[in-house]
């Protein structure tokens, strides 16, 4: 039994560099970082960055395009959805119309990529300005609070936004519990019935050491996830939405025509568009995709907020970038995941919520941040010269 010592630091590098700056947190910290009150907010903070992430990689796949205007966005449908709720119309009708608000915004901004061949980075930037006035306006200038008490707790913002327990009462969250382990068993009958499909059909598999490793190190992290929320107050709904976002995305990247177009176009454009594949409808499908989660970025920021203000979704746009970069989306395109953008995200909360709990100045927070993107940048570059 060999291992490729190699290969595995390079396919898990920024696992094993999670695990590191966790721990270093965990120990500068006084065990605080590892606090179950913290997870919980680690969750519900970022949660906005792990659905732009999830649209934003859509956009990167397809080229190492970006889009700068989905902070505005967030913005501009969560200002228009405050201002329904605070008119005392239906908070489901409000989330309806900031879900179309989005996906409006990302066909718009996709037509003028897709079909004008404007640069993605020139278009969004245009709507990155267009959407922020837009939101002052919608906002005229002012917070604008919510009151809805079924939208904070469904969405993440009320005191009550978290999956009550259905077998007990005391201090764990059994239902929590449960849950972690129900998922990690599922994950387990997944990766087993993938296996024995692949060797029925007679592809190569890894080998079996390899996937129970693997299973036994998920499970565990998973099921050590879950108990920490139980310790707290359980499972947030916001993380529910979360679990929604990336279960979709994970499987449109990895089991759907349209994703194979994706990753087949951020490889070779001008050979995809030869094979007869029509490029312009796979742009259109990813920033189409990027509005909606900016839809859905503006209902999880005003929920956990209570209220929106013309200052929202300011920087959002680089957090989502930042965690499809350092989970090893590459800038050229064509390379990226569901699970590395999960890491990345996961990474940048972790970072946020050390240096907060230190007392790092808000500057150098953003230095730290800047020096972590910039290192997984030079990361891919290094890696796409080695393999050319």
């Amino acid at each position: 039994m060999s291992i490729n010592v190699k290969a595995v630091l390079k396919k898990y590098f920024m696992v094993l560099v999670l695990v590191a700056v966790l721990l270093a947190f965990h120990a500068v910290t006084g065990g605080k970082m590892l606090l179950a009150q913290n997870i919980n907010n680690l969750i519900s903070q970022n949660a906005y960055v792990f659905v732009l992430a999830a649209g934003m990689l859509l956009c990167i796949l397809t080229g190492g395009n970006i889009d700068l205007a989905c902070g505005s966005v967030v913005c501009f449908v969560g200002g228009i959805g405050a201002v329904m709720m605070d008119h005392d119309l239906p908070a489901l009708l409000a989330v309806v119309v900031m879900l179309i608000g989005g996906l409006l915004v990302g066909a718009w901004q996709g037509f003028w990529i897709a079909y004008i061949k404007v640069p993605p980075f020139i278009a969004t930037l245009a709507g990155m300005y267009a959407f922020r006035g837009l939101s002052n306006v919608v906002l005229q200038g002012y917070a604008v609070g919510v009151r809805n008490e079924f939208f904070l707790n469904v969405f993440g913002g009320g005191a009550d936004c978290y999956v009550p327990d259905f077998f007990g009462n005391g201090e764990l969250n059994i239902t929590c519990v449960l849950t972690g382990i129900i998922l990690a068993a599922v994950y387990v009958i997944l990766v087993m019935r993938k296996r024995i499909a692949a060797k029925a059909k007679g592809y190569s598999v890894e080998p079996f050491y390899s996937t129970l490793i693997k299973a036994v190190i998920i499970c565990a992290a998973v099921i050590w996830f879950f108990f920490k929320l139980a310790q707290y107050k359980g499972i947030p709904t916001s993380l529910i939405w979360i679990g929604i976002v990336l279960l979709v995305y994970s499987y449109i990247t990895a089991n759907t025509t349209m994703g194979r177009y994706l990753y087949a176009v951020g490889g070779n454009e001008k050979a995809t568009t030869l094979s007869g594949i029509d490029s312009r409808k796979v742009y259109l499908f990813a920033y189409v995709n990027m509005g909606l989660m900016a839809g859905l970025g503006g209902i999880l920021t005003i929920a956990r907020a209570t209220q929106a203000q013309p200052t929202f979704g300011q920087g959002y746009e680089m957090d989502a970038i930042a965690a499809c970069f350092i989970g090893g989306a590459s800038a050229y395109g064509g390379e990226g995941n569901i699970f590395g953008i999960v890491i990345g995200a996961l990474l940048m909360g972790v970072i946020n919520m050390g240096m907060s709990i230190m007392g790092t100045d808000a500057n150098y927070q953003k230095v730290i941040k800047g020096l972590v993107v910039l290192g997984a940048i030079i990361f891919d570059v290094l890696s796409n010269k080695k393999k050319n």
